[in-house]
Formats: C-alpha cells, sequence, structure tokens
C-alpha cells in the first residue's frame, strides 16, 4: 500500500524552537502531579522489562515471579501492566505468572536494530505470539525512514499487523534518537499508525539517546492528529532511560496536556522500565523500596 502520499493530509511537525517551548510549558505544569495516585498509576503502566544479553531462564524465572507475588505483596496497588522480554522468554513469563492476570510483552522483528529478513521478522513476531505474547514490540525501519523510503517502512508494519490477531497489541517502536528531527519523528509516528500500530513507542533503549519529553511531545500531537482524522485511539509509550518518578509524572504530563485524561488508562499509556520500578514503589509507600 502506499502511505507516503498520506503524509501530505497532514501539518507539518512544529519546529524545534516550538518543541522545546511547549516541553518547558508542560515541564513546568508537571509539578502538580508529583504526587502518589499519579505514581501508583504511572507503576501500574510499566511494561516491566529486561532485555540484556545475559538473561536467562533462571532470572527471567525469578523477575517474572516476583512480578506474580506483587499481587500479595502489594495488594493495595495496581500491579504493572506486562512483563516485557525476549521472544525466546515468552514461554518461561507464561509459565511464572500463570493464573495471575499478568500480560506478558514480547520485542520481536529483529530488535532492536530491525535490520534481518521481513520474512524473518513475521515468523518471529508470529513465534512469540505462538508462545503465548499478548503484545508485541518491533522496531521500525530506521534505515529505510533515514533514506525516504516511507511505503516500505510502513509496509513492513503492515504485513506483520496482518499476521496478527486483532486482539494482539502492537507497539512500533520508533527510535526517535535515531529520528532526530520532529519532522522525522512525526512521519515515523503516522506512517505507524497509518499501518495499524496500536501504539507507538519511543526508543529501544538499546542507543545513546533514548525517551526524550522533546519527542513525546511531537509524537503525541502525532496521535491527536491521526484520531482527529480516523477516530482511531493509539496509544503511547515512553521507554529507554524512564527511572524517577518525576520523569514518568513528565510522560504522563504530556500525555495529559496533548491528548486528554481520556489517554491515561494502560490502553493508551505504558512506560518501559526497569529501575523506575522501584523508585516508583519508594515514592508510592514513603519509604526505600527495593523489591526487584
Amino acid at each position: 500500500m502506499e502511505y507516503a502520499n498520506h503524509l501530505n493530509e497532514y501539518a507539518p511537525a512544529p519546529s524545534e524552537a516550538q518543541v522545546a517551548e511547549e516541553v518547558a510549558r508542560i515541564g513546568a505544569a508537571a509539578a502538580r502531579n508529583h504526587t502518589r495516585e499519579v505514581y501508583a498509576f504511572c507503576y501500574s503502566a510499566i511494561d516491566l522489562t529486561t532485555l540484556s544479553c545475559n538473561d536467562s531462564v533462571a532470572s527471567v524465572t525469578e523477575f517474572a515471579r516476583k512480578a506474580a507475588e506483587f499481587y500479595e505483596r502489594f495488594p493495595h496497588l495496581p500491579n504493572v501492566a506486562s512483563i516485557c522480554v525476549y521472544p525466546a522468554f515468552v514461554e518461561t513469563v507464561g509459565l511464572a505468572v500463570d493464573g495471575t492476570p499478568m500480560r506478558i510483552t514480547s520485542v520481536a522483528g529483529g530488535f532492536p536494530a530491525s535490520q534481518t529478513y521481513l520474512e524473518v521478522k513475521a515468523l518471529e513476531v508470529a513465534m512469540a505470539i505462538e508462545n503465548g505474547a499478548d503484545e508485541v514490540d518491533i522496531v521500525l525501519n530506521v534505515g529505510r525512514m533515514l533514506t525516504g523510503e516511507y511505503d516500505e517502512a510502513a509496509n513492513e508494519v503492515e504485513m506483520i499487523r496482518s499476521e496478527m490477531d486483532p486482539d494482539i497489541v502492537l507497539k512500533v517502536i520508533l527510535e526517535t534518537g535515531a529520528l532526530r528531527t520532529p519532522e522525522l519523528i512525526r512521519r515515523a509516528s503516522l506512517l505507524s499508525m497509518l499501518a495499524g500500530a496500536d501504539f507507538i513507542k519511543t526508543s529501544t533503549g538499546k542507543i545513546a539517546v533514548a525517551a526524550t519529553p522533546e519527542a513525546a511531545v511531537v509524537m503525541c500531537h502525532a496521535i491527536r492528529d491521526y484520531y482527529a482524522k480516523s477516530s482511531r485511539r493509539v496509544g503511547f509509550k515512553a521507554a529507554g532511560g524512564v527511572r524517577t518518578p518525576e520523569e514518568a509524572a513528565l510522560y504522563y504530563t504530556i500525555v495529559e496536556e496533548i491528548l486528554g485524561r481520556e489517554w491515561l488508562t494502560t490502553d493508551l499509556f505504558r512506560i518501559g522500565a526497569s529501575s523506575a520500578a522501584n523508585n516508583l514503589l519508594t515514592a508510592i509507600e514513603g519509604h526505600e523500596v527495593k523489591y526487584y
């Protein structure tokens, strides 16, 4: 399908100066959300992530077991939205969280570089789902985006989405630190949504520049504009470098200010994180918590 022509139906991205001004305004407003209630919601929006080269069946089992036991250890708090792992560990997580409402997210499709054959990407996604993944995070082909091959990049997303059941959540990672400019981030956002993404996500966390408030502002404006034309709500996920409660609250506030409170549900807002989980729990409980 041709996607690039549809970009002309949308206004261009804001300038870097305009984005910086909006980030400063929202950053000041975010102080109102430095509350236990907001931190608890942000915790519930976490895709609790382990994506390390030294992951093993033993380490992932322990990681998932702690998440499953959270319901008993902290019955007064909502648990994280999902556990996010490499495809080879989806079944491991499933065994550890069996009997709980825990969702399983798998990165797939050649994560983190997306530099492999499309057939391999599609097969990896299919295998992750077959093994029990409820949600799949893939990476948009950044190389194609940088060379202006917009239709090719979007068609990869479309093909992968078409092979998935409608109830599987597809998150498309833009790797905004590599795209850099507001205009390219906006185009990547719109192309991913047009091709069927249920969420657009900032980063893999595997390159130097991960999630930034600037990229989040551009992405949320694109989500808002896409919704105005399509009436389809697409979610936003901040991932990579989100560590403190204040940083989580900032992304919460960006979504609140640009998209509105109707986007502040775990169906439309996520945070990809590992260390942020303990830091949020510490802020919520009022004393140091090292649960994970």
